[in-house]
């Protein structure tokens, strides 16, 4: 895959980014409703609150939250792509790359389909895996680099929250 130049190999990442994004979208509300009782029922005490809290979430909910990440995530994939600063846009990278496994931990402890698993497997694992290649092949990034950038994409999970709380605000189920 090296005829695919770095820079469009970054910019890639918001289309991954949406497609992951929209399975999430399309199936969420649904899913959430339909399975909200073997989830509940599946997970500690401790978390159901949480928990249902978060199953009351609808598609439209959820895509403000999509919708805030993708703004975010713009300006540092320009700055990437572009200008060759790529810590920001690595951080978001390896915390998607993380994501996967959160998908498929998922799918696995409730032996169910969750909403986002195919595209996280299929979609996001290989291009997470190519772009980290890339970037360490050509000398781009150091491993010491993936690893601190974590931190920074813990970042987007605030941004994520907010994005959730806002859904619930604006969107009315």
């Amino acid at each position: 895959m090296s005829h695919i130049s770095l820079s469009s190999l970054v910019w890639l990442f918001l289309v991954v980014f949406v497609i992951h994004d929209m399975e999430e979208i399309i199936w969420v509300g649904p899913w959430a409703k339909r399975n909200r009782q073997k989830v509940v029922a599946a997970v500690p005490a401790s978390l159901k609150r949480s928990l249902t809290q978060m199953l009351d979430i609808t598609s439209s909910q959820f895509a403000v939250a999509v919708l805030l990440e993708f703004i975010v995530f713009v300006p540092f994939t320009l700055i990437a792509a572009e200008q060759g600063r790529y810590f920001i846009f690595l951080a978001f990278n390896t915390l998607f790359f993380l994501h996967v496994f959160t998908h498929v931990a998922q799918s696995l402890y409730l032996k169910m389909y969750t909403p986002g698993v195919v595209t996280a497997v299929l979609i996001v694992l290989p291009y997470s895996l190519l772009l980290f290649n890339r970037l360490l092949s050509e000398k781009v990034v150091t491993c010491g680099e993936i690893l601190l950038s974590l931190p920074v994409g813990l970042l987007v999970v605030p941004l994520v929250l907010a994005g959730h709380e806002l859904g619930k605000r604006w969107v009315k189920s």
